[in-house]
């Protein structure tokens, strides 16, 4: 079945699609040393991404990144072999995205195109069944306050200022706190895989 109205892909996606696609096939099939490479991929094109739309906020490009592997690591399941990976990939960035900038108070931002995705490939991936169990797992790995800084402005979606506020601590350490902690997260599932 075609889909409908497709947008051509530009020649930067089909680059990035031939040499991400052969390792995360393999990760798909349980290759590690092929998963660190789709990662790793992976991280240089949401990198790239993410830099020209938050070209106004270049400090918080990192987070988002390893916010957004994580979410790769996540719903690693939900991807259908039949479907582009680079589409998935920058659909789930996408949705990272508009979530950030809604936490952010950036709704202006969102009528604005994000990307040259189509919509129809942006259907959101449905959890993998262990994904809350997994999530819960890595977090546990966390101290205690990257923990509960990840949790109150990522999971639960309080801005800075909140997560401060209940939690007694000032604004830069749940940024430095949030910081760190996604950057062990992602230490993590990639030693995980």
């Amino acid at each position: 079945m075609s889909q409908p109205d497709a947008p051509p892909a530009s020649p930067s996606d089909d680059e990035f699609e031939r040499r991400i696609a052969p390792p995360w096939r393999r990760a798909h099939d349980g290759d590690e040393a092929a998963y660190r490479e789709a990662l790793t991929l992976a991280a240089a094109r949401l990198r790239a991404y993410l830099r020209r739309r938050l070209a106004a906020r270049p400090d918080e490009v990192e987070d988002l990144v390893q916010e957004t592997l994580l979410a790769l690591h996540l719903h690693r399941g939900s991807w259908d072999p039949g479907l582009p990976v680079g589409a998935w990939m920058l659909a789930i960035a996408r949705h990272k995205l508009i979530d950030h900038l809604r936490r952010h108070g950036r709704r202006e931002a969102l009528h604005e195109p994000l990307d040259e995705v189509g919509d129809e490939q942006l259907a959101a991936p449905a959890p993998e069944a262990g994904s809350a169990r997994d999530l819960q797992r890595l977090l546990q790995a966390l101290p205690a306050a990257q923990r509960a800084a990840i949790v109150l402005t990522r999971l639960e979606g309080l801005s800075v200022p909140e997560a401060a506020q209940r939690t007694g601590a000032s604004e830069s350490a749940i940024k430095v706190q949030v910081h760190r902690g996604l950057k062990r997260l992602a230490a993590l599932v990639r030693r995980t895989g």
